[in-house]
């Protein structure tokens, strides 16, 4: 599962890639987030930054914080012109009402702009645990929406997961995406190193709930917020579950919340035994 794993940086702290470059295998995809109060210049910025240091850029193309169509065009033309883009994360973003036209993900793609500046292969997001404010049926409905349309249009899909901390939820909506017959690519969300106290405050932010039950599983003490831990019992249980391959592709994207130098380092480690 780490044999391909993926990383995602804030557009804003690109400059720390540089750090550990000779650590990730040139070609690697990083992902670029686009945050509250970025820029779409910054955004363009970093990943052409990232491009430069010999690895693959996935900007996140955030359809609630687009002010409108023309905003999405200079973006998708910076990203394509300035930093070779072929790819795309496109999710809803973190406003909870649109600064333009796009309600959600769905909104941008349909507008077949992202083939238009050459965006070959799409990643859209998946909820392993649920949404805080969306109904499960909802989510799947317009997650197999968002692929028939992705599909139609004749892009490469990719799905990514919401970080999580227990592996049977996990299994358990992949099995369910198996079913459903979508056979693409799907990139397990993996917190990196931190400690207990950050991996509480991103879930809190990212909307991600974490039960008692789940803390003690992926070995957290919800009494101890300074202490660190590591994703390594979540990966083994998830290998475990993903047995001989009957899943399909399944590899890992990391969340570095404790630092991207101990994401790496902590990868690193684990691929060299």
């Amino acid at each position: 599962m780490l044999q391909d794993c993926s990383f995602e940086i804030a557009a804003r702290g690109h400059a720390r890639l540089a750090g550990v470059q000779s650590e990730i295998s040139q070609g690697t995809t990083i992902s670029v987030a686009f945050l509250a109060g970025d820029t779409i210049a910054g955004l363009v910025e970093a990943a052409a930054y990232v491009r430069r240091l010999g690895f693959t850029p996935k900007p996140h193309i955030s359809a609630r914080c687009l002010s409108s169509e023309k905003e999405l065009v200079d973006l998708l033309t910076g990203l394509r012109d300035e930093a070779g883009v072929d790819r795309a994360f496109v999710v809803g973003g973190d406003p909870p009402k649109p600064a333009g036209p796009y309600r959600d993900a769905l909104g941008v793609i349909e507008t077949g702009l992202l083939g238009e500046f050459g965006i070959k292969r799409v990643g859209i997001a998946g909820y392993p645990d649920g949404h805080p404010t969306i109904a499960n049926d909802l989510l799947w409905d317009a997650m197999l929406r968002k692929i028939t349309v992705l599909a139609n249009r004749g892009h490469e899909l990719e799905l990514v997961t919401q970080f999580g901390f227990d592996a049977t939820p996990i299994l358990g909506w992949l099995d369910q995406v198996r079913r459903h017959g979508v056979k693409a690519e799907v990139r397990v969300g993996l917190p990196g190193p931190a400690s207990v106290g950050s991996l509480l405050h991103f879930a809190t932010r990212c909307g991600v709930t974490v039960t008692t039950a789940a803390a003690a599983k992926y070995g957290m003490s919800l009494t101890a917020p300074f202490s660190s831990v590591a994703p390594d019992r979540l990966l083994r249980d998830l290998a475990a579950g993903l047995g001989a391959g009957a899943q399909g592709r399944v590899g890992v994207h990391f969340h570095p919340f404790g630092g991207l130098d101990k994401a790496v380092k902590w990868m690193r480690e684990r691929m060299e035994g």
